[in-house]
């Protein structure tokens, strides 16, 4: 998107593929729990909120512990995973276009479904915070992704106009809230994106140097 003046980031699957960990930890917390969550009930979660996905599990399976002991249990065991997996990774190439974007002087926003304290976590191992000018978490907010509030904020928190600026998302969650905010968006289409709608998106890409500033 040419004449952009700010970017806003998703960050699983877009700027670290900690998904296998997720995967993982929601597993270990179901199995805790002893409920049996579909493939397809767990693709349905992505670029949700944890907080929101124990709303639903606590509805559906009606487990004895509540939403926020399955969200401390889910938090607990991705952040053991975490802290000791040498396969947390960036994804290729989002380091390079975080400098390019940044040596362009758009300003760049992290808009995540996942927790502040997460976001915290990627953000020091990796040492990203020299190129963002702010951080939003959708487990802040009254409602998460697919609602739009996320974005909005975070276009506020980059000084600009929706208009002004682009969303670089993976999910299907992530674009309706992007397009329900007004914003332009790529859709991130990588092999650590699994079973995602892509149509709402204004372009799809495979790689980060398809953007053109």
């Amino acid at each position: 998107m040419k004449n952009a003046k700010a970017v806003l980031f998703d960050m699983d699957g877009v700027i670290i593929d900690s998904e296998p960990l997720h995967h993982e930890a929601y597993f270990k917390m179901f199995e805790k729990v002893g409920i049996e969550v579909s493939d397809e009930l767990y693709e349905s979660f992505t670029g949700r909120s944890t907080k929101e996905i124990s709303d639903e599990l606590v509805a559906q399976f009606n487990t004895a512990e509540s939403a926020e002991e399955l969200t401390r249990l889910k938090r607990m065991y991705f952040y053991e995973l975490f802290d000791y997996s040498p396969n947390l990774q960036l994804i290729d190439g989002v380091r390079d276009a975080m400098i390019r974007f940044h040596e362009a002087r758009l300003k760049l926003v992290v808009a995540s479904s996942a927790s502040m304290e997460n976001i915290k976590r990627v953000f020091n191992r990796f040492e990203l915070d020299q190129y963002f000018v702010g951080k939003i978490s959708g487990a802040d907010l009254p409602k998460s992704k697919p609602h739009p509030e996320i974005f909005q904020k975070a276009a506020q928190m980059a000084g600009h106009k929706p208009e002004d600026c682009f969303v670089i998302e993976d999910a299907t969650n992530g674009i309706k809230a992007a397009k329900a905010a007004g914003i332009y968006c790529y859709a991130f289409n990588s092999t650590h994106s699994t079973g995602q709608d892509y149509r709402l998106a204004d372009r799809v890409i495979t790689s980060f140097s398809e953007i053109d500033i």
